[in-house]
């Protein structure tokens, strides 16, 4: 291996049968965490799919320590996304002869590992994330309570009423 390669670990989840979407949302908390901070994560999760991302993210590390002789607890989640895969069409009976259509969603999940040096996080996805400092905004000034041009259009408009 050179020295600028990157040792980067890799594991993949084909045709998970769940959508791209709801697998997406639970992999947003863990991209860029350290791995013992994404199992806490996902193990704490209430949506079904973190379990399979979970069984992904096992591979990953076990990947890592057997092919490339690292440790898993000292990784950090670089990568973690979600592609879709193939559709499964369905139909159900509906009233009066209609069909409607079900579909039946997968998707492939990829959890890509690195040490926290290479995968330019610094082990924490807060610490990588640097907070904004509030400016302070200048003051108002106070509007304007009666304006020339409505207080004489308001007065045109009662004067004519009255006298028609």
């Amino acid at each position: 291996m050179a020295a600028t390669e990157t040792r980067e670990v890799r594991a993949e989840a084909k045709w998970v049968r769940t959508s791209a979407r709801k697998a997406r949302l639970v992999l947003e908390h863990i991209r860029g965490r350290s791995v013992p901070e994404a199992r806490t994560v996902l193990a704490f999760s209430e949506r079904a799919v973190a379990r399979e991302i979970e069984r992904v993210l096992r591979s990953a590390v076990a990947n890592a320590e057997a092919n490339h002789g690292l440790v898993g607890d000292d990784l950090v989640v670089s990568a973690a996304y979600a592609d879709e895969g193939p559709t499964l069409k369905r139909w159900r009976a509906r009233a009066r002869g209609r069909v409607a259509r079900i579909h039946k969603r997968t998707c492939h999940i990829t959890v890509r590992l690195a040490p926290p040096a290479q995968s330019g996080l610094n082990g924490s996805k807060r610490a990588a994330v640097e907070e904004p400092v509030a400016e302070e905004k200048p003051k108002r000034k106070p509007r304007a309570t009666a304006d020339k041009k409505t207080t004489t259009t308001r007065k045109r408009a009662t004067t004519k009423k009255k006298e028609s």
